[in-house]
């Protein structure tokens, strides 16, 4: 939505948060962040068979990364918040839906 929709300019200096709480528009970045941490969720608790909570536990041969500034990897910033031992935490859906704001809150404070 254009700040003209809303009859605001940029010489207002209105916050994009204010801007969102009048709208009732989700921040993205919350949303994305949000739905990442339960999918995250969503896999680790799977019993079906598949490769996909099987990967997250994969450990290289090697065990290192990279000279200079690694990648981070997807689970990095999940690690932040629950632990290294995330996946027992992730089993535990009251426990994971308990985190899932702190995570939140983190993953869409960086850059800001």
């Amino acid at each position: 939505m254009e700040r003209a929709m809303l009859g605001v300019s940029l010489r207002d200096q209105i916050r994009n948060v204010e801007i969102r709480r009048r709208t009732r528009v989700t921040d993205i970045a919350q949303r994305v962040a949000k739905l990442k941490w339960q999918w995250a969720g969503h896999i680790v608790r799977r019993k079906d068979g598949r490769w996909g909570p099987k990967v997250l536990e994969w450990q290289p041969r090697t065990g290192k990364r990279s000279v200079g500034r690694p990648p981070t990897r997807w689970t990095d910033d999940i690690k932040r918040v629950a632990g290294s031992r995330w996946i027992q935490a992730a089993l535990n859906r009251g426990t994971w839906n308990s985190l899932q704001k702190t995570y939140v809150q983190q993953w869409t404070s960086i850059g800001r």
